[in-house]
């Protein structure tokens, strides 16, 4: 009789608590702001003049043109996530490390630009890089060039405009990281004569990789799928899928063609998600277990 008791009240309740059903609002809330829109979009690159039609598909994949752009897209975000990581690596570090007043004005350098619209940091870039902006007028007063050079609307002026936007999304998941590693391991390993290479090849590195790993995720994720600062430092001559889904939606009236984009640019966003949670769990599992 007590064991029965016992196991009745060790079995868990399946009736939901007060916090499961505070969860209830906000789902339903992305279901319909989200998940149903998301869903009509998938029905419209399927759905053609006559009913059922994968002519989206075929246009996006099979039309060289389209295949360019989705190269052109997939380049763009592996060099601005490889770009922000070698940058924003180092960055994280020194923020992690810092201490008092040093760590609240490099959090701020690293925040604050999180709080600006791309669109002026996009236009910032454009003032910069034109013909009579200010990197030309320090060069020619520095002697280094004799005429004004043109870097706007060219991939390097890209680049580093993507980079500058999309670093603070590298920055933040290394850095949360890193402040919780235990700074004393690598003088420890040091007093047994760990070189500084070995040092960090062998620890500093592996610990910090879930934050590396999410950070490459969510930047380069965010950096595929860019349309405001590629169309404002590059324009029409470097697509990318965004701007192609635009034009579709915008000015050619293919809902298709557009909706078709828009599910491979989907797609793409869900394989790297997805394999970075497999990544995840696979560091976060001990080894030999």
């Amino acid at each position: 009789m007590s064991a029965t008791i016992l196991t009745a009240a060790a079995a868990p309740s399946r009736r939901p608590d007060g916090l499961t059903l505070l969860v209830l609002p906000a789902l339903a809330f992305l279901g319909v702001v989200f998940l149903l829109p998301l869903l009509l979009l998938l029905w419209s690159s399927i759905r053609g003049e006559g009913g059922f039609s994968l002519n989206g598909y075929t246009r996006v994949l099979g039309d060289a043109y389209y295949r360019q752009v989705m190269l052109q897209s997939l380049q763009l975000g592996l060099i601005t996530t490889g770009g922000a990581l070698l940058l924003g690596y180092p960055a994280a570090f020194a923020l992690a490390r810092a201490r008092g007043y040093a760590q609240v004005v490099l959090f701020a350098l690293v925040f604050l630009p999180l709080t600006v619209s791309i669109i002026v940091k996009s236009f910032g870039w454009g003032i910069v890089l034109r013909r009579d902006g200010i990197l030309n007028w320090a060069m020619e007063n520095l002697g280094l060039i004799e005429r004004p050079v043109r870097m706007i609307f060219t991939e390097g002026a890209l680049y580093a405009g993507m980079i500058n936007v999309f670093l603070p999304f590298m920055v933040l998941p290394i850095f949360s990281v890193i402040r919780m590693m235990d700074a004393r391991l690598p003088d420890a390993a040091a007093t047994l004569g760990a070189s500084p290479w070995f040092r960090f090849t062998r620890i500093t590195l592996p610990l910090s990789l879930p934050g590396v790993v999410a950070g490459v995720s969510i930047t380069f994720s965010l950096a595929v799928s860019a349309y405001v600062t590629p169309s404002l430092l590059m324009g029409d001559r470097y697509m990318t899928m965004s701007m192609v889904m635009a034009k579709a939606f915008l000015n050619l009236r293919d809902w298709q063609l557009g909706a078709a984009m828009a599910a491979v640019l989907l797609a793409v966003a869900i394989t790297v998600v997805v394999a970075a949670a497999w990544l995840q769990k696979r560091l976060a599992t001990p080894r030999g277990s």
